[in-house]
């Protein structure tokens, strides 16, 4: 006998005299077979397996089963080679009879869920992790997956809920249960789980933080201040708490405590941008009735400086703005161009707020400044003629208009306003008949906007 061979033949028998349960969840390709001719066969289907030669591994298997019929590691064996094929049918079938030999081997189960899961048949895979838990609690991840493909959102969010309890949280599955929940139907369902978990952890944060967001979303706003106030008694030092609190003082026109829960919420790493933003907006309407408060609300504007993503300052801006109180526009815009000098939008809300202030000089240095800068940007030649004009430096604004005027593209108001600016350049240069064009030129572009 060949040296490899006395090798094998060895340690076919050292596994035959391991304990049967041990060898029934072995990856069954790592079993050895008893006889040499079936040895030969089943190595031969190894190697050629090995080398992506799958019709002659299918052969060679044949042949162990011709000499063991009901062999399930065979079957197994020969499941691979037609799922590597792409057969599905017969690797499911072949699968299926290694079960059915052996019930037992969660691997044979394994290679069943492979080809269902590779057909996307996710109702028969269901029908089979449910098997596979059995043998491997962790397979209730995959059943989790299993029903959301399916759409059996009640059954993934139970299941869910209990892994969440037994082995704790997992960002994919928060993203699962946010996609669940954003049908109110289950919402309900999901209140009572939360409302028994913090009965049953009532130090566990996370759970009121959920429960507060699904009250507030579904308007309900009493029972999120409950919340709020239970978790700020089991939890003194949550900033979540104040989040509830705060909209609580609101309404109860508490300007003060309002104040303080406001700033605890601002400043805390935990809170999600969405969640200060909402406050400050919140915060903003209740300043316009209770005009006292316009120092905190530009404090807490503060805690956003350097968020270039946020623009706090410019939103309360617009805010004041549709409202036409210019003083608190012009506060606000310029509060953010501090910030943020190199929005271009922020700039020209900027620039409107000091022409309707009359803060022409001021209109009038920066825009020309910007040019500088953009020297592409239309509105900066508008703002600075307009500025131009405004000061009686008529022959500046015509010729800053006319250049500004050339870089204009698809912008029909600003259109009719350039040339109205130019129809007052005109006037104060004494040339009536270009006034009166660039006028008609104003007008006509009225009409075709009506």
């Amino acid at each position: 006998m060949k040296l490899n061979n006395l090798f094998f033949s060895f340690l076919f028998f050292g596994m035959l005299c391991a304990p049967l349960a041990l060898l029934a969840q072995t990856e069954p390709e790592d079993i050895a077979a008893v006889t040499d001719d079936f040895q030969n066969h089943y190595y031969e289907s190894l190697k050629q397996k090995g080398i992506e030669n799958y019709d002659k591994a299918i052969e060679a298997l044949e042949k162990c089963l011709a000499i063991q019929p009901e062999n399930a590691i065979i079957y197994h064996e020969l499941g691979k080679n037609y799922l590597f094929q792409k057969d599905f049918k017969k690797a499911y079938e072949s699968f299926e009879k290694a079960t059915k030999i052996d019930p037992k081997n969660k691997w044979f189960w394994i290679g069943m869920y492979d080809v269902c899961y590779q057909t996307q048949d996710y109702q028969q895979s269901i029908i089979i992790v449910t098997k596979l838990i059995e043998f491997d609690l962790g397979f209730k991840e995959d059943l989790t997956s299993l029903y959301m493909n399916t759409l059996q959102f009640d059954k993934a969010l139970a299941l869910i809920n209990e892994l969440n309890e037994n082995v704790g949280q997992s960002e994919k599955r928060d993203l699962y249960k946010a996609q669940i929940l954003t049908d109110s139907k289950y919402q309900g369902t999901e209140k009572d789980n939360l409302l028994d978990q913090i009965k049953k952890n009532p130090k566990e944060e996370a759970n009121y933080i959920a429960l507060i967001y699904l009250y507030s979303n579904s308007n309900q706003e009493e029972k999120a201040l409950e919340v709020a106030k239970r978790l700020e008694t089991e939890i003194p030092t949550s900033d979540w708490a104040q989040v509830g609190l705060f909209k609580f003082h609101l309404n109860n026109n508490d300007g003060g405590k309002a104040v303080l829960s406001m700033n605890t919420v601002l400043k805390s790493t935990k809170i999600d941008s969405k969640i200060k933003h909402r406050i400050i907006n919140e915060f903003l309407i209740f300043t316009k009735t209770n005009p006292q408060y316009d120092a905190d609300l530009e404090k807490a504007i503060s805690y956003f400086d350097g968020d270039k993503t946020a623009n706090v300052a410019k939103e309360i801006g617009k805010f004041y703005q549709n409202k036409k109180d210019w003083d608190k526009a012009l506060k606000y815009y310029e509060l953010e161009n501090k910030n943020n000098p190199d929005n271009l939008e922020t700039t020209l809300l900027l620039f409107q707020a000091y022409a309707e202030k009359q803060q022409f000089e001021v209109l009038s240095a920066k825009a020309d400044a910007l040019i500088e800068l953009y020297p592409l940007q239309p509105e900066l030649y508008y703002f600075s003629g307009l500025a131009s004009n405004q000061l009686k430096n008529f022959k500046k604004a015509k010729e800053i208009l006319e250049v500004g005027i050339d870089y204009l593209v698809d912008n029909q108001q600003l259109a009719i306003n350039f040339n109205i600016q130019l129809g007052e350049a005109y006037n104060g240069l004494g040339d009536i008949k270009k006034k009166e064009s660039y006028f008609q030129k104003a007008d006509q572009l009225l009409k075709q906007k009506k």
